[in-house]
């Protein structure tokens, strides 16, 4: 049996089935995502997400589905899975499946009386195409198999409803036809490998129900348009390949592409394979360079979580020709001293102060992950370092600017710069305004490593000792403004009107670092609590569940959502500092319970986005999974985890 499996017994019950997703992206970002039977629950679904630079560089949804009819002895027997604004299912095609597996790639067997037919569908790695191939199996005489392409053609974040401006006129293909149902789109071009009948009949359907945006408190009905329907005849043994994409390609390739795409997978055959399988689907790669996406199917490109996700998903593999050309992507969009947070429509926004900081620990991963030598370090990247640390000390935007005392003050009351940054009601709901804990324990190891670089690779530079003098002026203040040894607290933050002492993973990630201004014993404290008060099972909560302002579970709608987000939701990338906190602070000895910590994990790979990890789980058990299906930095934490555990055991 395949690793990721399931049988009838699930497949028929559709609330199991409609919270399963499988994910396929390619490297120009454009991707496949779907329930595991086919039927579309977000707007972001669809057999063939593809960007439109022409447009506006966003996803568009082309084709939503194919809805597969089987016609034996002239009866027919419907595959496909709708739900509708009413409630209604439609058709059932869910009580004909068998088996849903997904080594190597996503399949599905339906079985009609003595007729079995299995469904295999892989995503191009290189190219905006997606092959359908199906089987019959089994079947006492010959069937017609018929195909109604669903077409959306509108952006990821949007929905349609039947107009008078969707173009109905089709062109013929080789074997197959093509669409464009708008000006400016590219074509979807839908061709079978044999020859093929298309009738040409043109109908809207109406009201598709998307019950996750209406979870979400968004809008969640559209309408979908079928130009009309493919047959063609198959007998027992036969197999045919359906391809779709934004071009016409020759049919005869289809068998021999379907193949080498399949001998290039990563099988999803073992928890490792799966998270391999997944790291490979954020790279993206453009004229304009390579770039990571943080998260499918609704994030863009973040440079902070790039970074974030750069040591498990980059390091971990060896893949040092990647991590530079992500981090050359990163330097050559840098505005002064800032990566850029944010890429959207092509335009970049520059919003965070830790992403600069972060960058040093990248470098100290590349160092200790891959030998980079200090002197290479600072030949590539000595310049941006300089940027980075002298801006920060003379003062540059956000109000960021280093004080006599050497701390690091950001931000003002109307953004948010540190990675708790969500807005609500048009302000962010935790700016974290002042001195943060985190942002200054990332300052201070940014300047001692620099410092640490320097005295290898140019011990005459003058930034040497200037850097050295706010470093430790830095470490004398830097215990003494977060830690109240009278109370017995840490404060997450502090400004003129505050001293902030939530419980927050901030304070871990401080005593994570290479370079830490706390002692051992506080280490040890802010890990005891961590520990007691914000680990679970999928990572560490981002709120103490002792604090008033603790959210138990992250649903609802937009401002409920955000309003819970950093309040008591878990974040899985937060394993990522919990292990290396680990590592430093006891070595080996942390060895059983990180090992725990990672086979823990193995149970979420088949249960929302299959094969991946999610955004953000619960703060409350059970920890249900929320957000995006697949995120860089979730599934970045557990191979790092694995890393960490395997250089434990050897």
């Amino acid at each position: 049996m395949a690793y990721i499996f399931f049988d009838k017994q699930h497949l028929v019950n559709l609330e199991f089935t409609m919270n399963k997703e499988i994910l396929r992206s390619n490297r120009s970002g454009a991707f496949c995502n779907t329930t595991i039977i086919g039927c579309n629950t977000r707007k972001y679904h669809g057999l063939l997400v593809v960007p439109q630079p022409q447009l506006d560089n966003y996803n568009h949804v082309l084709l939503s589905s194919i809805d597969e009819t089987v016609i034996v002895n002239k009866e027919e027997f419907h595959f496909g899975v709708h739900q509708y604004e009413d409630g209604t299912i439609m058709p059932h095609g869910h009580k004909y499946l068998r088996e849903f597996s997904a080594e190597p790639i996503p399949t599905l067997l339906y079985r009609v009386g003595g007729t079995k037919i299995t469904k295999e569908y892989i995503f191009a790695e290189n190219e905006n195409r997606i092959y359908i191939r199906y089987n019959v199996v089994e079947a006492a005489q010959p069937i017609t198999l018929r195909l109604n392409p669903f077409l959306a053609f509108r952006n990821v974040h949007s929905l349609t409803h039947e107009n008078h401006d969707a173009n109905r006129k089709y062109v013929p293909l080789k074997n197959g036809a093509a669409w464009q149902m708008y000006e400016n789109y590219s074509p979807l071009c839908l061709q079978f490998s044999k020859s093929a009948e298309y009738t040409h009949a043109p109908l809207w359907y109406y009201k598709t129900f998307y019950i996750r945006e209406f979870e979400r408190g968004y809008d969640a009905v559209e309408d979908l348009y079928v130009p009309g329907f493919f047959e063609v005849n198959l007998k027992q043994g036969e197999t045919i390949i359906v391809s779709a994409g934004l071009e016409e390609k020759s049919p005869a390739t289809f068998k021999r592409q379907f193949e080498s795409l399949l001998e290039s997978r990563i099988p999803r055959d073992s928890f490792e394979h799966c998270l391999q399988n997944s790291a490979q689907q954020f790279i993206i790669r453009e004229k304009e360079g390579t770039r990571m996406f943080a998260g499918f199917p609704w994030f863009g490109s973040c440079g902070r979580d790039t970074l974030l996700s750069i040591p498990g998903l980059i390091l971990t593999s060896g893949d040092k020709k990647t991590f530079k050309e992500l981090l050359k992507y990163l330097i050559d969009t840098m505005k002064g001293p800032f990566f850029s947070n944010r890429y959207y429509q092509k335009s970049l926004y520059y919003t965070a102060v830790d992403s600069p900081l972060w960058f040093f620990l990248i470098l100290q991963k590349y160092e200790s992950m891959l030998g980079a030598s200090k002197k290479s370090i600072w030949k590539d990247y000595g310049e941006v370092m300089t940027t980075i640390l002298d801006s920060f000390i003379n003062g540059t935007d956000f109000n960021i600017k280093a004080l006599e005392n050497g701390l690091l003050y950001a931000g003002n009351e109307n953004v948010a710069l540190t990675w708790m940054n969500v807005f609500c009601d048009g302000k962010p709901y935790t700016p974290r305004t002042g001195l943060n804990i985190e942002i200054n324990a990332l300052w201070y190891n940014a300047l001692r490593y620099a410092v640490e670089v320097l005295k290898e690779a140019d011990k005459k530079n003058p930034s040497l000792q200037r850097w050295q003098d706010v470093a430790d002026n830095l470490e004398s203040s830097y215990t003494k403004c977060f830690y109240d040894e009278q109370n017995d607290v840490f404060y997450d933050y502090i400004n003129d009107n505050e001293k902030n002492d939530m419980v927050r993973p901030n304070m871990l990630i401080a005593i994570a670092l290479p370079y830490c201004p706390f002692n051992d014993d506080l280490k040890k404290k802010i890990f005891d609590i961590t520990r007691s008060e914000l680990l679970t099972n999928r990572g560490l909560r981002s709120l103490s569940p002792r604090s008033e302002s603790y959210r138990e579970v992250t649903i609802g709608n937009h401002r409920e959502r955000e309003t819970a987000y950093h309040n008591g939701t878990v974040f899985p990338w937060l394993i990522m500092p919990y292990a290396d906190a680990a590592l430093g602070l006891y070595g080996k000895t942390a060895l059983p319970y990180l090992e725990d910590l990672y086979k823990g994990f193995e149970e979420v790979i088949a249960e929302n986005g299959i094969g991946t990890i999610s955004e953000i789980y619960d703060g409350n058990p059970p920890h249900e999974s929320r957000g995006c299906i697949s995120q860089s930095t979730s599934v970045a934490a557990l191979l790092y985890l694995k890393y960490v555990i395997d250089g434990l055991k050897k």
